[in-house]
């Protein structure tokens, strides 16, 4: 199918309609203001209707003009981001980008700089894998992940400080420790605890206290917060996860020598010198958003 107008046809028309001159608009297209009004009288004949008139001295489309406009923009951005995408593509920038994240990480560390790189990206897609012990270790020697968060350095890694994810120990307000004015470890042995299994496929590990007689074990903590939240036992959480439900039902228990333990998360690059230009800029992005908080 042979169209009638082209695309630089629809340009010209958006620029008089925004410049609100013939003249300032030849001045943006870098045109003369002879080879505008040769391009909008032609554009007319093709499409048969008028599009622009004059009032006094500025520029105005038509009813009918602006109706074919408003069509035609889409077009007009869809075309500007080709071309943004094969600037990208030429520079070398991927076509996706895995990022691996500690189960431990608030999510918003990660969501955030997100943003920010994909009003500057419209080429690279972004994968994210959730990862916990093992599998955290896996992802970076592996080299499965451009980027990864981690809870501590991997040997031979080199990593940068991230933040650091607060543990609490926390039951629902029914439950028989939440009664208790002073806890001991013993106390959480005869109860039910929740805990967070290594995702990892081999060599999975273990990690914390764990000498609950009865355990519930999950892939998450999406999971072991509803196990909470039904009262089947407790649960040592991230501190942001427990703010960001806001829950008055659910009670941080006061456990001696045992309140509370702090985990330091790390950024790295598993591929090191094999990083693309897109990983890169957007672990810059991370490490920038960590003064940010």
């Amino acid at each position: 199918m042979r169209l009638k107008t082209t695309l630089d046809q629809w340009l010209t028309l958006f620029e008089v309609d925004k410049a609100g001159s013939i003249q300032a608009a030849a001045i943006v297209l870098n045109k003369s203001h002879t080879t505008l009004i040769y391009a909008i009288k032609k554009l007319e004949d093709q499409l048969g209707v008028s599009l622009v008139k004059i009032k006094g001295r500025r520029a105005v489309l038509t009813d009918d003009g602006k109706s074919l406009l408003r069509r035609a923009q889409s077009m007009i951005e869809q075309a500007q981001a080709l071309e943004e995408i094969s600037t990208q593509l030429t520079q070398g920038m991927e076509s996706e980008i895995v990022i691996a994240i500690d189960h431990l990480c608030d999510r918003q560390w990660l969501y955030e700089p997100l943003a920010t790189f994909f009003a500057k990206n419209s080429t690279t897609s972004i994968k994210i894998v959730e990862t916990s012990l093992s599998k955290t270790t896996a992802m970076v020697e592996e080299q499965q992940a451009d980027i990864s968060i981690v809870n501590f350095p991997i040997t031979n890694y080199p990593c940068e400080s991230f933040g650091t994810v607060y543990m609490l120990p926390v039951v629902m307000k029914e439950h028989p420790l939440a009664h208790k004015v002073e806890l001991c470890i013993e106390d959480l042995t005869v109860n039910r605890q929740i805990v967070i299994r290594d995702l990892g496929v081999a060599d999975n590990i273990d990690v914390g206290w764990l000498k609950s007689s009865q355990r519930i074990t999950v892939d998450n903590f999406d999971h072991a917060w509803q196990a909470v939240q039904q009262g089947l036992g407790y649960c040592r959480l991230p501190k942001h996860i427990i703010e960001h439900h806001k829950d008055d039902d659910i009670v941080v228990l006061n456990v001696e020598y045992s309140n509370r333990y702090h985990v330091s998360l790390h950024l790295t690059l598993p591929k090191g010198a094999k990083t693309g230009p897109a990983a890169k800029g957007l672990y810059d992005l991370l490490l920038t958003s960590v003064d940010e908080r």
